[in-house]
């Protein structure tokens, strides 16, 4: 069988890597001339080796991916984050920071001494319930989301208050979750910023589990892939070609059509390619505009594009060039450096950032999550330098006042950066170069429309048997027989995962194996 497939992302790479191993002739066609979409890194500036988008990898650690596809092989190597996580103290607050080590007992030690005994017995406690919930949310990730094999994912996880009791935890906001545990805001705002990064605020219903990913996190840490986040897809990449998948970049497809039995995609270059099966590893709403220009029903579209919510944008990126480390008071290097900085001490800020996002607004202060990875992987800055990737959230993609990103960039860029001075105080001196990502910047790049990283919201109508709808969930598209979906647009969304590819690669097999006959019982 013959597989095209729309998009370099990792889960695309992914599909066309266990495609291939079984045989069949796979071969992936790429807009960017840079491979894996968010997931590649490239020289921005002398001697750097800069993320574009992900740069810690978390869930592609617990899905078995990496070992099926073998990817040490091909030269993918990582390096745990341990301590995976920093909060510091308020500014001029001289009270000791909160390290989350991969350690439960060395994390309770650091909680007891900045929060209290208390909220240490409580975090303890956090990780024994929230540590296999958290796993079971991995293993409902590693299929399409059909309500039987959710049912089969969770089922046996110790239910001792009831069924009733359990999915109420699960369907309460992140908040909520953090309340009933712990008495010390500090502590709840960093894990609340924490839970955040999968896009929608910790005051939602349902985000109650992105909390507890931090449970799993005791379990294996998040990894620095040894090179750049881009190191996963030059792995996978590398695998494919050795099975004999055939990668084309720079040549976008600009229409997808029947034809016949398959499909026909024409590329922006006038080429025609034809494939029995294609897998549409894009942003959902790009793949529609492709079926629109291959002349599928215009009015089914049209209504996949409205019930589909992208939403105002979750944030934007300084990659900055540095001298030095950021110097944390009272923190050693080595507990700060090492895994994701969470700045923030009160929920309060996360809060008014969202909110004025949700007017169109920019945050009366950024939410940053600072991130030094060549504190752990000298080789992607040169020597005597370093280099952080500032995350902050959050920014909507369209302003209020109808004004250009272009116009806000460079001053966000100095807000984002003053925000870490103000907990690193001579941060900012050290800087030597950046790279502004803005929402917009975001979306031209790499295709992530309205700045979503995660391409549509996560707010728990789009995730699972709803993501991005419910019949666009199982990786087909009514009306379009050898078409499949994959990437962050269907289940189980952002995130570098992988877990969609794979997915998507086993409905496609699934598929193709043939009907067995069934006669008639006498």
């Amino acid at each position: 069988m013959s597989v095209l497939i729309i998009g370099s992302g990792h889960n695309a790479l992914v599909a066309a890597c266990y495609l291939a191993r079984d045989g069949h002739r796979v071969e992936v066609l790429e807009r960017d001339t840079v491979l894996g979409g968010a997931v590649s890194t490239v020289e921005r500036f002398p001697g750097h080796q800069v993320d574009r988008g992900s740069s810690a990898h978390i869930m592609i650690r617990h899905t078995g991916i990496i070992e099926e596809l073998e990817l040490a092989k091909f030269g993918l190597r990582y390096i745990d984050c341990d301590p995976w996580a920093f909060a510091p103290a308020p500014p001029g607050v001289d009270v000791p920071p909160i390290v989350f080590h991969r350690d439960v007992e060395a994390t309770c030690a650091s909680i007891a001494a900045a929060c209290g005994a208390r909220d240490a017995a409580a975090y303890r406690e956090f990780v024994r319930v929230w540590g296999p919930r958290t796993a079971r949310v991995m293993r409902s990730f590693s299929g399409a989301p059909t309500p039987g094999r959710l049912l089969k994912s969770f089922w046996g996880l110790d239910a001792k208050g009831g069924g009733s009791a359990l999915s109420r935890e699960f369907l309460q906001s992140g908040d909520a979750l953090l309340d009933s545990y712990f008495d010390d805001e500090r502590l709840k705002a960093a894990l609340a910023w924490w839970g955040a990064q999968s896009g929608p605020p910790m005051s939602e219903p349902g985000s109650a589990p992105m909390v507890g990913f931090a449970a799993l996190m005791h379990t294996l840490p998040p990894g620095r892939a040894v090179g750049g986040s881009g190191a996963l897809t030059t792995a996978l990449a590398a695998r494919l070609r050795a099975d004999g998948g055939v990668i084309n970049p720079g040549d976008a497809a600009v229409s997808l059509a029947r034809s016949g039995k398959g499909w026909r995609v024409e590329t922006a270059s006038g080429r025609n390619l034809y494939a029995d099966t294609v897998i549409a590893g894009s942003h959902i709403l790009t793949t529609l505009k492709l079926l629109e220009q291959g002349g599928f029903d215009a009015d089914t579209l049209d209504d996949w594009r409205r019930r589909i919510r992208v939403g105002p944008g979750i944030g934007m990126v300084v990659r900055a060039a540095t001298t030095a480390l950021p110097e944390y008071p009272g923190a050693k290097t080595g507990e700060s450096a090492h895994g994701l900085q969470l700045l923030v001490t009160d929920r309060r800020h996360l809060r008014r950032a969202h909110g004025a996002a949700l007017a169109g607004d920019l945050p009366p202060r950024p939410v940053v999550l600072a991130m030094s990875f060549s504190a752990l992987d000298p080789s992607i800055a040169p020597p005597g330098e370093h280099q952080l990737s500032l995350w902050a959230q959050w920014h909507p993609y369209a302003l209020a006042d109808g004004s250009s990103w272009s116009a806000h960039a460079d001053r966000e860029g100095d807000r984002i950066i003053a925000e870490v001075d103000a907990h690193a105080p001579g941060f900012a001196a050290t800087v030597r170069d950046r790279f502004v990502q803005t929402p917009a910047d975001l979306e031209r790049e790499m295709g992530l429309l309205g700045g979503n990283v995660m391409h549509v919201e996560m707010s728990l109508d789009q995730m699972f048997m709803w993501r991005p709808l419910p019949e666009l969930s199982h990786h087909k598209v009514p009306g379009a027989p050898g078409l499949y979906l994959t990437g962050a647009s269907t289940h189980p969304g952002g995130g570098v995962s992988g877990a969609s590819g794979r997915s998507v690669a086993r409905v496609i097999q699934r598929d193709l194996r043939p009907t067995r006959l069934r006669l008639p019982r006498r």
